[in-house]
């Protein structure tokens, strides 16, 4: 799977026909075939150090905080006191880094399926990695399914972050995982998964939303802007197990000095706000129709 040609990385892949994302490289840092998926660490350009999986981009150093805070502080923020957290998937890191940030979070169970992605991660893009080092934090190299039957009802957020939806994530864009998630979590808790872009496939973005409504009472879909990704936009599923939830509106808003203090440099009330909203016409009459 190698796209490197004439010095430049080309994310290549079916699920984006026709199009593709290229970044100058400086080196290659670390390339293998893990146990399930090709894993591969370059160094770009602009973009610096970058993490690719099966070929597709999942993490850059230069835009990597904004995919990060918001998967993560979108539903901590929607819940009014998230002491038990959950992580699935997320191996370079940096989802635990901004996890553990929230002075409400005691507990940070992280389960990720291959370990190898944590070990490159560690070594390769330790601003990241460094959520590993928390005391919060336990991790598990495992499979996030078999992890979550064995822990019901004991999580106020579950976080997914997940690569796309092919080789081994495949199973969390199903009905059946959301049917998991909901059975893990404590009373009125709340999930958040990415959830694709609408500018490349719209249809998957209603059909994991469809699997979610299937499950829980209150659904949305949320956006932020991350250029690395495919058309420079990702979302995230958000979902509550209370009925009437308002996920638009944050149960805790930080002031500017702890955001400082946090050094959160995307995620605010605001962006919180806006993310929810602003969709196109079209693609808003499509996902809640």
């Amino acid at each position: 799977m190698d796209a490197i040609q004439n010095g430049w990385f080309s994310e290549i892949n079916d699920l984006w026909p026709g199009q593709c994302f290229s970044l100058k490289v400086k080196e290659v840092l670390h390339e293998e075939r893990s146990d399930l998926q090709d894993i591969k660490l370059i160094d770009t350009f602009a973009h610096g150090r970058v993490l690719i999986l099966d070929g597709i981009i999942q993490c850059s150093e230069k835009d990597e905080f904004s995919y990060q805070e918001m998967i993560s502080y979108l539903p901590l923020c929607c819940h009014p006191n998230p002491e038990n957290v959950l992580i699935v998937g997320g191996g370079d890191g940096g989802v635990a880094r901004e996890v553990v940030k929230h002075p409400n979070v005691k507990n940070v169970h992280q389960v990720e399926i291959d370990g190898r992605v944590v070990e490159v991660s560690k070594k390769y893009l330790p601003n990241m990695a460094c959520g590993f080092d928390s005391p919060k934090l336990t991790l598990t190299i495992g499979d996030g399914f078999d992890f979550m039957k064995k822990h019901v009802g004991q999580f106020d957020v579950i976080i997914t972050d997940s690569s796309d939806p092919i080789g081994p994530a495949v199973s969390l864009f199903q009905e059946s995982y959301f049917a998991l998630m909901k059975k893990a979590l404590k009373p009125n808790g709340v999930i958040c998964s990415q959830g694709g872009t609408f500018w490349t496939d719209n249809e998957h973005v209603k059909a994991t939303l469809d699997h979610c409504r299937k499950q829980f009472s209150t659904v949305g879909y949320a956006v932020t802007s991350v250029p690395s990704y495919p058309c420079g936009q990702i979302g995230f599923i958000i979902a509550s197990t209370n009925e009437g939830h308002a996920l638009k509106t944050p149960k805790k808003v930080f002031t500017a000095e702890q955001l400082d203090s946090m050094n959160l440099k995307y995620y605010s009330a605001e962006t919180h706000r806006a993310a929810f909203e602003g969709l196109p016409r079209s693609v808003a009459k499509e996902l809640y129709s």
